[in-house]
C-alpha cells in the first residue's frame, strides 16, 4: 500500500487545528453569552423563566459545538498514514464524538434537572421587594392567595395546569401575582430516582358540585425507566385539590 508524503497533509492539519480552535471559541462564547444574558436579566421571576426556557438548550448546543471542535483537534496531526488508515481514524473519531454527545445529552436530560430545579426553587421563593414601600413582601399561603385570584386562575390551579404565587405588601396593599407551570415540570421518579417523572394525561372522573367533591385522575410516566403511576385527587368547588389516594403500576 502506498505511503503518503508526510508533508502532504500540512495544509489539512493547519486547517483542522484552526477549525478546532474556532469551534471551541464559539462554544465558549455561547456559554458566556448565556451567562451575561442571565446576569443582565432583572427580577427573580424573569431569571426563573429564562433559565427554565433556555439553559438546557444552550448547554446542549454549546456541548455539540465543543465536541465537533474536539473531533477536528484529534485529526489535526495526520502524518505518515495511508489513505485507508486516515479514513479509519476519521470514522473512529466521529463515532467517539457521537458517543460523547450522547453521554452529554443523557446527563442534561436525566441528571442536570436535579441541579436546575434547586436553583429554580431558590429563585421562586426568594423574597420579593415591594416597589411601593421598598420592604420584603409576604408570600401568601395556598388558602390566602385564592382571595386575590380570579375564577379563571383558580380553575387553572384546580387542574394543576398552572400554579400562581401571590406576593403581598401588607403595608401598602400592593400585590404581585406570578404564574408558573403546574404539572409540566418533571419530578423525581420513585422507581429510578431520576428527575424524569411527569404527568402525561389528566381526566376528570367526576365533576365537583356545590355539595359533593369531584375526582381527577392523573397519569404519570417516567421518561427514563418507563415507570407508570396513577394518582387520584379530590376536586373541590373553587378550591385547590387535595390528594386522596395513589395507585401505581410498573
Amino acid at each position: 500500500m502506498e505511503e503518503l508524503d508526510p508533508h502532504k497533509y500540512d495544509a489539512w492539519n493547519n486547517l483542522a487545528l484552526n477549525l478546532a480552535l474556532g469551534f471551541w471559541a464559539v462554544g465558549i462564547l455561547v456559554i458566556l453569552g448565556y451567562i451575561v444574558k442571565l446576569n443582565s436579566t432583572g427580577g427573580s421571576k424573569n431569571k426563573y423563566d429564562f433559565i427554565n426556557r433556555h439553559e438546557i438548550k444552550v448547554l446542549w448546543i454549546a456541548s455539540i459545538i465543543l465536541v465537533i471542535g474536539g473531533c477536528f483537534f484529534v485529526n489535526a496531526n495526520v502524518v505518515e498514514l495511508t489513505t485507508l488508515l486516515i479514513f479509519v481514524r476519521v470514522f473512529v473519531t466521529t463515532c467517539m464524538g457521537i458517543l460523547v454527545a450522547l453521554i452529554i445529552q443523557n446527563l442534561l436530560k436525566f441528571y442536570y434537572p436535579f441541579f436546575i430545579e434547586r436553583r429554580l426553587k431558590v429563585l421562586r421563593y426568594r423574597p420579593r421587594i415591594s416597589p411601593k414601600s421598598g420592604k420584603p413582601m409576604k408570600l401568601l399561603s395556598e388558602e390566602e392567595e385564592d382571595a386575590h385570584l380570579d375564577e379563571g386562575m383558580i380553575a387553572e390551579e384546580n387542574v394543576y395546569s398552572v400554579d400562581y404565587d401571590v406576593w403581598l405588601d401588607e403595608e401598602t396593599g400592593f400585590k404581585q401575582i406570578e404564574k408558573y407551570a403546574g404539572h409540566l415540570h418533571a419530578i423525581q421518579c420513585p422507581e429510578c430516582n431520576y428527575q424524569t417523572f411527569k404527568v402525561t394525561r389528566e381526566e376528570i372522573i367526576r365533576q365537583p358540585t356545590a355539595i359533593e367533591e369531584g375526582e381527577l385522575m392523573k397519569h404519570y410516566l417516567c421518561g427514563y425507566c418507563g415507570y407508570k403511576a396513577r394518582k387520584t385527587v379530590s376536586l373541590k368547588q373553587q378550591t385547590k385539590m387535595e390528594e386522596t389516594s395513589t395507585t401505581a403500576t410498573a
